[in-house]
């Protein structure tokens, strides 16, 4: 886990599509915990007889790049647009956590939180009481905060990311990068043990950290079809691991080094973000839905069709990928590898495919509630 974890970050931003898409959906989890929040301050407050400020603990959740800062702006924006139908005067202070791995670039983002900061204060005023923001470097696949300490939990495209590669696959899964039709099905039930095993761990630290009835708003890349070597979630891998492999025919990479080179991610299906949900049992799911993003970062809806625009596409898609991938394939291939010409022979073959296939990714997005402790049986 550790090597993954040094060795993985991005390189740049990913697009606000998907944070946009799931405005809706992350508008109802808030919304749903705001009355029972204001009550419960308004309860205290009045015994005590003294003025109660209500503290909204938000966590987001792998946000190296500053469209995490988009993610809050929403969730802020709904609090605060919310605010008087159900605080009845009650000021609600606001703690935002930004969480993701050491390795990750906290700088860039810090330099845009202040900005953020001043902008929340002249617009909304100090009527509505202090926004704190801080850092929590480290894996979601841990505990990261204190015990009933958070309302809400954001993430968005972080948690198909495994703590590490599956074990065993090196000598049965030579030439791919992920799962694939010639892939054993050992590799596939790795891959899929690992979410399991990942995705366990990760419900279970963020119920002690989620007070009862928090909310948590997943989104992730996955799959629709229950075939886990399907177009929709490993195309993008093979046709990275066929650039790689040209390479190797060039002499630029060494045929070892593909063969034991593995992401560690995995592409689940609804089914089975489902049934880990459930067996875990802390969390009652919501909403599960699936929706579809172009490789590039837009909307499908907004398609155009011409060849000028599948050319610029296949260069987008090719950058977007590279600001993924790069990090873990310059760790694993070293200084060697051209990383302008792999990436270049990406792009052509992005371009290719896209005369006769979909380039779209599948995303899941989740939403869930932490259940009452004295509710689970």
């Amino acid at each position: 886990m550790d090597q993954v974890i040094q060795n993985f970050h991005m390189n740049g931003g990913t697009s606000g599509t998907i944070i946009l898409k799931t405005r809706s959906i992350l508008e109802e989890a808030i919304l749903s915990i705001l009355p029972k929040l204001y009550n419960n301050s308004i309860i205290s407050a009045t015994i005590s007889n003294k003025p109660r400020k209500t503290t909204i603990g938000i966590a987001e959740l792998g946000c190296s790049s500053p469209n995490a800062l988009l993610a809050i702006s929403h969730i802020l924006e709904i609090i605060y647009s919310k605010h008087y139908e159900f605080s009845s005067g009650v000021t609600p202070e606001i703690l935002v956590f930004l969480n993701d791995l050491p390795s990750n670039d906290f700088n860039t983002l810090f330099k845009d939180v202040q900005k953020f900061c001043n902008e929340l204060k002249r617009t909304k005023g100090d009527g509505f009481g202090p926004c704190f923001v801080a850092g929590m470097p480290g894996t979601f696949y841990g505990r990261l905060f204190p015990s009933d300490t958070l309302h809400i939990v954001h993430s968005s495209l972080s948690l198909h990311w495994s703590s590490q590669v599956p074990q065993g696959i090196e000598e049965t899964n030579k030439g791919n990068f992920y799962i694939a039709k010639s892939s054993p099905p050992s590799v596939i039930t790795a891959y899929l043990n690992q979410f399991k095993k990942d995705f366990m761990v990760f419900l279970e630290c963020r119920s002690e950290e989620l007070v009862d009835g928090g909310r948590m708003v997943l989104t992730l890349l996955g799959r629709s079809s229950s075939d886990p070597t399907s177009k929709d979630c490993c195309s993008f891998w093979e046709l990275l691991a066929q650039s790689a492999h040209d390479m190797v025919l060039q002499g630029a990479i060494a045929e070892e080094k593909l063969n034991s080179f593995n992401i560690p991610k995995y592409f689940p299906s609804p089914e089975e973000v489902k049934t880990v949900i459930r067996n875990e049992g802390s969390f009652k799911i919501d909403q599960l839905e699936i929706f579809h993003v172009n490789w590039d970062g837009n909307d499908p809806k907004e398609d155009d069709n011409s060849m000028t625009n599948k050319l610029r596409s296949s260069i987008s898609s090719a950058n977007l990928f590279r600001a993924v991938s790069e990090p873990l394939l310059a760790n694993h291939f070293g200084e060697d590898i051209i990383m302008d010409t792999l990436y270049g022979r990406l792009r052509e073959r992005i371009e290719e495919y896209a005369t006769t296939e979909k380039t779209e990714f599948t995303n899941l997005v989740i939403s869930m509630t932490k259940v009452e402790k004295n509710l689970i049986l």
